[in-house]
């Protein structure tokens, strides 16, 4: 079988954020409720905890195993992209600019997707014995 096979939801999802985190300012929803408590914040946190939890997936089912070092790796990855993302919404999407809170939102979404896939490894994966 192709290795491709399991990174296709993490493809997916990389694309994804790519198409959503460029459209123009223009076409996202606003709602003042949602700019009050900072919701985008949460979006992005989601969004690149996806990012982890989505690769770490793909690996976990290719090999039935993941180290911390790929973990790691993971993270520091999202971050990078959440930053680059950032990078183009100020300099080639239009109407959006740079969000440090964003980049650290993102940060943090991946880290926790780490959290988050060890939880779904321990309550899902679990090779019977």
């Amino acid at each position: 079988m192709k290795i491709w096979k399991y990174y296709i939801p993490a493809t997916a999802w990389i694309i994804l954020i790519l198409i959503v985190c460029t459209l123009p300012g223009k076409d996202i929803p606003s709602n003042s409720f949602f700019e009050k408590v900072h919701f985008d914040k949460f979006v992005h946190f989601c969004l690149f905890g996806g990012i982890v939890f989505f690769l770490s997936l793909g690996v976990y089912w290719q090999r039935k195993q993941l180290s911390s070092r790929t973990l790691f790796l993971f993270v520091v990855l999202a971050a990078v992209y959440g930053f680059l993302i950032e990078v183009i919404q100020k300099y080639w999407a239009i109407g959006r600019s740079f969000d440090m809170y964003d980049v650290a939102a993102d940060t943090l979404g991946a880290i926790a997707g780490v959290f988050v896939f060890k939880l779904f490894r321990y309550l899902f994966l679990r090779q019977s014995k």
